[in-house]
C-alpha cells in the first residue's frame, strides 16, 4: 500500500485525482492501511483547503408530507417514523433558525424542504423572502435543498441572494432504484446540471451504508467529478425506526474514513463535507474525518435526528488547530 500511495501522490497533489481502479484499491484496503491512506488524504486537503473548515447548518423547513419513497428517509411516503409533519415554515421562523445557526458558528445555512420539488408559487416566494431576510440580518451564505427544481425558480431565488443549490444524487445510477422509485436518477442529474448552468455553487453528494457496493460508491464519486460540483456532502446511514432501512448497520468507522479519503483523492480540489450519521457511525473517531480529507461538516441537528452539541464540535476544531471559515474561534 505504501508504494501504491507513493505512486499516486504526485497526481493527487497536482489536483488530477486518482483513477477508478485506484479508488477501488483504497476502499478494499485493510484496516492496517488506514493511517497510511489518510496521511495522503490529509496532505491533499491541506494543500487545497489549508486549515480552514466549513460549518453548515440546516433547518427542516417543510417536514414529512412527502410523495417520494426514499428507503432511508423518515419523511418519505413509505416511512412510519414518528416525526413532526408540517408545511412550509414562515419566512420569519426560517430567519430565527438562521440566526441561531450564525451564533453557533455556522458559515452556511441551508433551507431544506421535503417533497418532490419546490413548485408552489407561494412557497417559492416565502423562501425568497426568507433568503432576503437571512442575507440582510446575518453573515451567512444561504443554500436551499428543494428536490427537483427548475431554472426559472433558481434564477428567481438567486436574485433574492441565494448562494448555493443542494441536490444529492444519493448513490450510483444502478443502485438508485433500490432506494427510490418515485423519480428517476436522470431527473436528479439534470437538476444538478441545471443548477450549474445558472452559475450557482452546487452541493451534491450521497448517502453511504444503504446496501451499496464499493463499485457504487466509486461510480458516484466519478459522476460528481464529471458534473464538476463544488461541494460534496457525505452522509452515513443513521437507521431510523419506521423506515425500510431501520435494521441496517453496514458501516464501521474504518469504512467511513476510507470513503471520505477515497472521495478526497478522486476530487482533490472540491469541498468534502461530512453530514448526517457521523455521530453514530464514527463515534470516538469523528475527529479523524479531517485527517481523512474532509474540510467541513454539518453542525447542529439534522432533518429528523439530533446532531452533536455544537460546542463539542467547536472544541474539537480548536483542539485540532483548525480554523472555522467565519473566524468563530479567532
Amino acid at each position: 500500500m505504501e508504494k501504491f500511495l507513493y505512486d499516486i501522490k504526485n497526481k493527487v497533489l497536482d489536483g488530477a485525482g486518482i483513477q477508478p481502479y485506484e479508488a477501488l484499491k483504497i476502499l478494499e484496503s485493510g484496516s492496517d492501511d488506514l493511517f497510511t491512506i489518510i496521511n495522503l488524504a490529509d496532505k491533499v486537503r491541506r494543500k487545497f483547503k489549508g486549515n480552514k473548515v466549513r460549518f453548515c447548518s440546516i433547518v427542516n423547513a417543510q417536514s414529512g408530507l412527502c410523495s417520494e419513497d426514499c428507503a432511508f428517509c423518515a419523511q418519505s411516503t413509505v416511512s412510519n417514523s414518528d416525526i413532526k409533519r408540517y408545511s412550509m415554515m414562515d419566512s420569519d421562523e426560517i430567519l430565527e433558525n438562521a440566526a441561531i445557526s450564525a451564533k453557533s458558528g455556522a458559515n452556511e445555512f441551508s433551507i431544506v424542504m421535503s417533497g418532490y420539488g419546490l413548485k408552489n408559487r407561494n412557497d417559492i416566494e416565502k423562501v425568497g423572502r426568507a433568503i432576503e431576510s437571512i442575507k440582510d440580518n446575518t453573515g451567512l451564505e444561504v443554500c436551499i435543498s428543494a428536490g427537483i427544481i427548475d431554472k426559472e425558480t433558481i434564477r428567481y431565488l438567486k436574485n433574492k441572494g441565494l448562494d448555493h443549490i443542494h441536490h444529492n444524487l444519493e448513490t450510483s445510477k444502478n443502485f438508485f432504484p433500490n432506494i427510490c422509485t418515485t423519480h428517476s436518477y436522470k431527473e436528479d442529474v439534470e437538476t444538478v446540471k441545471i443548477a450549474k448552468s445558472t452559475g450557482m455553487r452546487v452541493c451534491s453528494g450521497g448517502i453511504f451504508g444503504i446496501g451499496e457496493s464499493d463499485e457504487d460508491r466509486i461510480e458516484l464519486a466519478y459522476l460528481l467529478k464529471k458534473l464538476d460540483v463544488d461541494s460534496i456532502p457525505i452522509n452515513f446511514l443513521s437507521p431510523v425506526k419506521g423506515t425500510p432501512l431501520e435494521g441496517s448497520a453496514n458501516l464501521t468507522p474504518v469504512v467511513c474514513l476510507k470513503i471520505i479519503a477515497m472521495m478526497r483523492l478522486v476530487n482533490p480540489i472540491k469541498d468534502i463535507i461530512v453530514c448526517g450519521g457521523r455521530e453514530i457511525n464514527l463515534g470516538d473517531l469523528q475527529s479523524l474525518i479531517f485527517a481523512a480529507g474532509a474540510n467541513g461538516m454539518i453542525v447542529g441537528n439534522y432533518l429528523t435526528t439530533f446532531g452533536r452539541d455544537v460546542f463539542k464540535d467547536m472544541q474539537m476544531i480548536k483542539d485540532l488547530n483548525l480554523e472555522p471559515i467565519n473566524g468563530y474561534l479567532s
